[in-house]
């Protein structure tokens, strides 16, 4: 059983910046494909960034340029480091591992982007 506990989330300003963490139990994290995902109100969840085991990463358009997404093994963590952030980035943020078929969610952490 693996367990995510995302943070970092909160209020900024259009133009801002947040960094999110997600904490992972478990010794196979570093086996693990990490991605961040976001449900924006109404919208379905959608893939923001995912980063492999290898350290490959993939990123929606819509952040391209913008968000970078990182890992650190030896913290069990994975980061999302949003930057020049739009209302529209407005939306809960999930972590997700996935790893031999079998697939972990966090509870999500509320980013809010609004002046």
């Amino acid at each position: 059983q693996v367990q995510l506990v995302e943070s970092g989330g909160g209020l900024v300003q259009p133009g801002g910046s947040l960094r999110l963490s997600c904490a992972a139990s478990g010794s196979i994290f570093r086996l693990a494909a990490m991605g961040w995902y976001r449900q924006r109100p109404g919208k379905q969840r959608e893939l923001v960034a995912g980063i492999t085991s290898g350290t490959i990463t993939n990123y929606a358009d819509s952040v391209k340029g913008r968000f970078t997404i990182s890992r650190d093994n030896a913290k069990n963590t994975v980061y999302l480091q949003m930057n020049s952030l739009k209302p529209e980035d407005t939306a809960v943020y999930y972590c997700n591992s996935r790893l031999d078929g079998v697939t972990y969610w966090g509870k999500g952490t509320l980013v809010t982007v609004s002046s």
